[in-house]
């Protein structure tokens, strides 16, 4: 495809259909086809994780012909962390696993080298027999080792560096250069801090090092070679900022760092190395960086910036890389870009491409021949004609903060008062709602919906005093903001104030119950799914599991003493409108006792209250078919109390 063609699909993708009638759920929880997708540096190859509803695979497809050529996949419930290409031939990948549809999936620490065509497959760090490749034979605690990738040396075609955290009596974390053929290791470094992560200069020295203790403040140590000691140069206990390392300039010298500011949102800095003099290089008036932006020699470069679509900024406007994202983009006009992988010479680029109507395609962009082709989608079945845009709003709550968000509407809005949905993030805290394709807020589009997603306070990308306005604000003014801004549709004519339901999940459930009891005469209906609401349980079960949890909860959370009634299940009494309650029996973030306390105390306060359980879930329901009755009977339970759209009775896909 040339970049005229691409013009042309992009107009016709920005046209809005009505909504329709029912809603084909299904189309909006099937799985993407393809994750993250990396090209070999001589573009012989694509690796590419494919997600499944029993595990996500990583596979390796020969760019000639599309063939797979290996693949890498684990006992059920695994999923692929992270991979990267070693070489021309090699791939190392590290392991996961997941728990629930709402959590990350969790590092294993095992991890496993294979070469492109298949062959060469081996363990090389994990708890589980070698010769099963990935098995389920697993071995005594004090001799396990979890291992992350750190850099994959590029300029070594042979070893990669990874972070090895043991357990045991005296746990420890260190660096080492790690032998992908042999599974050899070398310790480079150790951690000066707990919960360490590392940073390498292009010479794969290790030079960073920041991590967190039990208060959880935030330590950044420096070191000029590996001979030399650890520098403790930033405390966030002292200086009230944390400062993250991003990358090295080529001259190994100049080091670049995200800088919390007092005020406002996040810096990116210049710093020399040698003589400590900075230089701010990038800063947003109003948000922090979204995502680096380094060249082919793995230098920072730029940074993405997420506000009312994803934006680019470069430290030199002038330089390669920033004229190839502005030809990108004027290639791709309508469609946030960002080239996620490039070959050695720097000939072919793998650009990402999407928008709020597209969950993402990728295209491979000929730098010499100035084209395009589409090469993957993650969702082609979704018509983006057929999605309702997203637009950026903002809001000011009563004590004047200003709050950012997004607001998705169907056509069927456009000219009168809609039934709505507020849709609050979990989280909470650094969390936060972003432009792009939404699933939840497109499937309640499609139904007729138009959907809220407000930042309130302590939502993460507005820089440290915005987080930090959060703390101990749960129920509190974090739950005023939700409310000024539902408020502030009714005022702008958009949302009909006689048909506006909340919904949330996890902390958004939490939201959803305590905007039912602190605002009875707003919401028509609340929607809790995996939510924690009794606090005073919640602190305990944090301070019971870690000391810096204990922190987290003191920090953030509030006192002991105020969290009792800030718990929407004693506040039962107060709330007026019907309750719909989603859980999992293996939930541990949000145990499902929360639920049934909810549902007791609203039983017993005679509000109406249906609920959906499963014993087998987690923090978010996996199954399929779970998954598609959750879904059902939301719209179900939304329509009957504000009006819109049912789900279709369509069979699953494949």
């Amino acid at each position: 495809m040339n970049f005229a063609s691409i013009w042309v699909a992009v107009l016709a993708a920005s046209v809005a259909l009505p909504a329709a009638a029912q809603v084909d759920v299904d189309a909006y929880l099937r799985r993407d086809r393809f994750g993250d997708i990396k090209l070999s540096p001589n573009g012989a190859y694509y690796a590419a994780t494919m997600p499944s509803a029993e595990r996500t695979s990583l596979v390796v497809i020969r760019r000639a012909d599309k063939t797979i050529t290996a693949k890498v996949s684990g006992v059920p419930d695994s999923d692929i962390h992270d991979f990267a290409w070693v070489n021309d031939e090699r791939l190392v990948v590290a392991m996961a696993e997941r728990f629930s549809a709402l959590e990350r999936p969790s590092p294993t620490g095992e991890l496993y080298a294979i070469n492109a065509d298949g062959s060469g497959g081996r363990m090389l760090i994990g708890h589980r027999d070698p010769d099963l490749g990935i098995g389920a034979q697993s071995v005594k605690v004090n001799d396990f080792r979890a291992a992350s990738l750190i850099d994959d040396l590029p300029q070594d075609e042979r070893n990669v560096l990874v972070a090895i955290q043991t357990y045991g009596n005296t746990p420890e974390t260190q660096v080492d250069r790690l032998d992908v053929y042999t599974g050899r290791r070398t310790t480079v470094a150790t951690a000066p801090v707990r919960r360490a992560r590392f940073l390498a200069d292009s010479a794969g020295e290790i030079r960073y090092a920041l991590g967190a203790g039990d208060d959880n403040a935030s330590k950044l140590y420096y070191r000029e070679n590996r001979d030399a000691a650890w520098r403790l140069i930033n405390d966030e206990s002292r200086s009230h900022r944390v400062e993250q390392p991003l990358g090295f300039a080529p001259d190994r010298r100049t080091a670049y760092l995200q800088v919390e500011q007092d005020r406002g949102p996040d810096a990116i800095v210049a710093l020399d190395t040698s003589s400590g003099e900075r230089k701010q290089v990038l800063r947003d008036d109003t948000v922090d960086p979204y995502l680096t932006v380094y060249a082919g020699d793995a230098a920072p470069v730029g940074a993405l910036y997420m506000k009312d679509r994803l934006s680019s900024a470069f430290f030199d406007p002038a330089s390669p890389t920033a004229l190839l994202y502005r030809k990108l983009e004027r290639a791709f006009p309508g469609l946030a870009v960002r080239v996620v992988s490039s070959t050695r010479d720097a000939r072919l680029h793998l650009v990402y491409a999407h928008n709020d109507r597209n969950p993402g395609d990728y295209f491979l962009y000929d730098a010499t021949s100035k084209e395009a082709d589409r090469v993957f989608s993650r969702a082609e079945w979704l018509d983006p004609k057929a999605m309702a845009p997203v637009r950026a709003i903002q809001v000011r709550s009563r004590d004047g903060l200003v709050l950012h968000g997004y607001l998705t509407q169907p056509a069927t809005a456009a000219t009168q008062p809609a039934p709505t949905v507020v849709l609050p993030h979990g989280g909470p805290i650094g969390i936060y709602d972003e432009w792009g394709f939404d699933r939840d807020a497109q499937l309640l589009a499609a139904a007729g919906y138009t959907v809220l997603q407000i930042n309130y306070r302590g939502s993460g990308n507005y820089g440290r005093a915005f987080l930090q306005a959060g703390a101990r604000e749960w129920g509190a003014r974090m739950q005023d903001d939700l409310t000024d801004a539902t408020r502030w549709l009714i005022d702008q004519g958009i949302a009909d104030p006689q048909r506006i339901c909340i919904y949330g999940a996890s902390y958004g459930a939490y939201a959803a119950l305590m905007g039912a009891a602190r605002e009875p005469a707003l919401y028509r209906c609340a929607v809790g799914y995996v939510g924690v609401y009794d606090l005073p349980t919640k602190y305990e079960a944090n301070a019971d599991a870690a000391k810096w949890m204990r922190a987290w909860s003191n920090d953030w959370m509030g006192a002991p003493a105020d969290l009792a009634q800030r718990s929407p299940n004693r506040m039962a009494d107060r709330i007026k409108a019907p309750v719909f309650l989603a859980a999992g029996g293996k939930d541990e973030i949000a145990p499902i006792k929360h639920s049934k306390l909810m549902e007791k105390a609203l039983t017993d306060a005679g509000v109406p209250v249906e609920t959906l359980y499963y014993g087998s879930e987690g923090h978010g329901f996996y199954d399929e078919d779970h998954q598609r009755t959750f879904y059902t009977r939301l719209l179900d339970f939304l329509a009957r109390h504000i009006g819109g759209a049912r789900a279709s009775a369509a069979p699953a896909r494949d």
